[in-house]
């Protein structure tokens, strides 16, 4: 069984820090994931806890309270020691103590062999609280990754840096005295939000894998316990106002007395633990008799994940009209009382603190500015308390806040799955990508089609969609679908904008799972399918069963339009047509190159080529990513000695948008971008699509722009990375024994002439291709004609450049045409991608 191991650098069971681990943790434990908990006692000197055991501290069951073993031993380390390290960094000193900090670090490493460790969550472990403990942290972890081959197994996130909590105790920026967060293979860091990552980045400008994980709004796990008020002796039909927070002068609970005292008829709640400052607790209660307010000091309640009958926040949640959260100023940025408020349907109230409007932006809540207003103001109150006796105000206000709150729990979900995915089954044997970028109008057919595959078991393959920064409802659906699917349904997200970046991502998410399978000797698939593209019900059966057969590395399916969605438009078809049918010679020859819409990877071959990669352009003074990472992938794989098989029963009907939103660009050869810049771009615009069919005019030209882009790529780029193609029997009778030979020669002396023998992928189809075709069009369109029919005609006609040109310089002027960076006229030339 997996282990998760958490450490806090609270020293409290009772925190928003320890509140927060237990929520991430918890979707571990519905994976089977085993929890281990180190509340952080022996790391932080000045809660009272050093080297105390665990008594009745309120997790939920399903965590093991933990802590490393042997800590107490190690010589010089107690919590004197500890105070005085602290002491030091607010004098903004060097602490080295390196023998203390091997000794820690060996005691983690040997306590998380013993306990199988295979995964770790640190929370605020930057904060400079026990800066050695750190130190010995970050070594344990080197040590322990590197031991057993982990990736990154460690989540370690910060809630309260030093410019958030209490920045006075922590020294001067750049905090001389803080060990520097380092660039691990093994550790991906977070912050709470952006105001956060950007002011790490600016003490830590090195720092790389660092996103944004906010905190999250779980649901509660059972319902509030009916008896609670009667229990603390709240009347029935008494307002209440709620509060749960440590009970010390930071946390400003005067506040809500004061509050109290504007709200006749209303009483408090206050969770939390009267011991921690009993001078405190004693100022607060003779307040609320001076000011003769009902309060209760209910002790510390279980977090709101618990699912036992003991009393729980969940409980005084449910029974609140409105939580409180008035806290001090420079309250360390989240407060979880408000994000269990949101879950729990409970309406809130605020003190506006330094980070407030960065965390809650878009939040509706009475908010009391603090910088003009100390103490609750009449209007304050008054906003307050209709929230307790408006109902429609009140309902409108939980609506809001509960949308915005379950969006940020999905982002924090699909996040933490991407990073730490969820095991395979056994018996799957393809995962499916499927990148979306706002696909609402139809992912539901996409989805369908691919959950209703023919003759394949559906716990044989997964579908993992990765969403692309997605702004309508397409995640809500495919979660909706994921819900009711008899396939495994993953979502996860990519935040950097490109189908290449997405694809990517689901590629790799399925890789690193499947080496986990029960048996990882089988051959295991990565299959790329398209969000707007609905596939036959054989698609994969077909698919699987040519890989499976021909042991490729890229099975590539064939591609079709519906005719009927081009009823009247016989010019447009006949020209659609003739470039499938040019594509179904060619791919039979060769195999032909995937394409995003529908091809598989064997998942050894795609790791040893390098997978995927992206490639960017500038474009318009910024770097966009190249459209072609299907193409430049094929192009590895092919480059790199692999086969390529074509499976032409597994199909994929092509969405006609494609063709009809686009299609004045596709007509003028710049469906994809202009002068050798070829990027996604969004073919559903506002204005209705072009259902007109084309003029003759317009016809020709888009089947010379078509053919002109198909015809270097899948007629000749193929027997240029693989020459071995003109020995094949079959490639000989289609090119005829004389062009196959002449070909063969030309090839050789292009790459020898180039000094390349790795054509880079993105150049590849390019420039030496381009060469080939403007030097042997003729002949290869003489060869399409016979095998695909007449009407392939002739090549379309050369560039005006080469009117001038004497016929024996004609391929030296076709190199210097074909590497014209400068203007890109070659690649206009050649389409940018206008095939159909």
């Amino acid at each position: 069984m997996p282990v998760l191991w958490g450490v806090s650098f609270d020293a409290t069971a009772m925190s928003g820090v320890v509140v927060e681990f237990i929520k991430i943790a918890q979707s571990f434990a519905g994976r089977g994931v085993e929890v281990h908990l180190d509340l952080g006692y022996d790391i932080k000197a000045d809660k009272g806890r050093f080297f105390q055991p665990y008594r009745h501290e309120r997790v939920p069951g399903w965590i093991t309270l933990d802590r490393v073993d042997g800590v107490a031993d190690i010589a010089g380390y107690d919590r004197e020691f500890v105070a005085s390290t602290l002491e030091a960094v607010r004098q903004d000193r060097v602490v080295h103590a390196d023998r203390v900090v091997a000794d820690l670090a060996a005691a983690i490493v040997r306590t998380w062999e013993d306990r199988g460790v295979t995964l770790v969550m640190v929370e605020n472990g930057t904060l400079p609280e026990n800066v050695v403990y750190t130190k010995a942290l970050y070594r344990a972890i080197e040590v322990y990754g590197a031991t057993h081959r982990l990736g990154r197994y460690v989540l370690w996130r910060d809630h309260d840096l030093m410019w958030q909590s209490e920045p006075d105790k922590y020294g001067s920026f750049p905090y001389p005295a803080t060990p520097p967060m380092v660039n691990s293979p093994h550790i991906h860091y977070f912050a709470l939000h952006e105001e956060a990552k950007r002011r790490t980045l600016e003490w830590m400008p090195h720092l790389r894998n660092l996103d944004v994980l906010p905190n999250t709004f779980a649901p509660p796990v059972r319902p509030a316990r009916p008896d609670f008020r009667a229990h603390f002796g709240i009347p029935e039909h008494a307002r209440l106002l709620a509060r749960s927070t440590r009970i010390i002068p930071q946390k400003r609970l005067d506040r809500d007395l004061h509050l109290l005292a504007l709200l006749p008829g209303t009483w408090l709640f206050v969770a939390g633990d009267t011991g921690e400052d009993p001078a405190e607790t004693a100022r607060l209660r003779a307040l609320a008799d001076e000011l003769r307010v009902p309060v209760v000091f209910g002790g510390v309640l279980a977090p709101c994940e618990s699912a036992g009958d003991e009393f729980s926040v969940r409980d005084l949640l449910g029974h609140a009209d409105v939580v409180s959260f008035l806290t001090s100023y420079d309250y360390e940025s989240y407060g979880n009382p408000i994000g269990e408020a949101v879950a729990a349907g409970v309406p809130y109230a605020a003190s506006r603190y330094a980070l407030y409007d960065t965390v809650y932006a878009g939040f509706e809540a009475p908010v009391l500015d603090i910088l003009e207003h100390d103490l609750p103001t009449p209007e304050f109150a008054a906003r307050v308390r209709e929230l307790m006796t408006n109902a429609e105000r009140r309902a409108q206000v939980v609506a809001h806040n509960q949308r915005l709150g379950t969006d940020n729990r999905a982002a924090a979900e699909e996040l933490v799955s991407t990073l730490f995915p969820p095991p395979m089954g056994e018996r799957v044997r393809l995962s499916v990508v499927l990148p979306v970028f706002d696909e609402a109008a139809n992912i539901d057919d996409v989805l369908r089609s691919l959950h209703d595959q023919a003759d394949i078991d559906h716990d044989m393959y997964e579908i993992v969609l990765v969403d692309n920064n997605s702004t309508d409802d397409t995640v809500a659906k495919a979660r909706a679908f994921a819900e009711r699917s008899n396939v495994a349904v993953h979502v996860i997200s990519e935040r950097e904008q490109g189908v290449a970046c997405a694809r990517r991502t689901g590629m790799e998410f399925a890789a690193r799972r499947s080496r986990d399978r029960k048996d990882p000797g089988e051959r295991f698939y990565l299959v790329s399918a398209d969000a707007d593209c609905t596939v036959d019900r054989r698609w994969l059966t077909e698919l699987f069963a040519v890989m499976e057969e021909d042991k490729a590395a890229i099975g590539v399916c064939d591609y079709y339009y519906n005719a009927e969605h081009f009823t009247g438009r016989p010019r447009l078809w006949d020209a659609i047509q003739r470039t499938l049918r040019c594509r179904a010679v060619t791919f039979s020859l060769f195999g032909g190159f995937p394409d995003g819409k529908g091809f598989a990877v064997e998942r050894e071959a795609y790791e040893r080529v390098g997978g995927i990669e992206i490639f960017y352009q500038l474009q318009n003074g910024k770097f966009v990513n190249h459209l072609s990472d299907d193409w430049d992938f094929g192009i590895k794989v092919r480059g790199s000695g692999y086969d390529i098989a074509y499976a032409p029963k597994s199909k994929v009907e092509i969405n006609p948008r494609r063709v009809n939103h686009a299609l004045d660009e596709v007509i003028t050869g710049r469906a994809y971008g202009n002068d050798g810049i070829i990027v996604m771009r969004d073919i559903r615009p506002e204005s209705p699509a072009r259902t007109a069919d084309l003029t003759e005019a317009e016809a020709l030209q888009a089947w010379e722009f078509s053919i002109k882009d198909f015809t270097p790529k899948n007629t000749v780029l193929p027997v240029l990375l693989t020459p071995s193609f003109l020995d094949d029997d079959a490639v000989v009778e289609f090119f005829g024994a004389d062009l196959a030979h002449r070909l063969g020669e030309r090839i050789a002396e292009i790459k020898a002439e180039m000094s390349v023998t790795d054509f880079l992928p993105i150049h590849s189809y390019k420039t030496p291709s381009y060469r080939l075709y403007l030097e042997f069009r003729d002949e290869i369109f003489a060869r399409l004609r016979a095998t695909a029919g007449e009407d392939i005609g002739h090549p379309p006609p050369l560039p005006e450049c080469f009117a001038d040109v004497p016929p024996e310089r004609f391929a030296e002027f076709v190199k210097y045409y074909c590497e014209d960076r400068e203007s890109g006229e070659a690649h206009n030339y050649f389409g940018n991608g206008g095939v159909f």
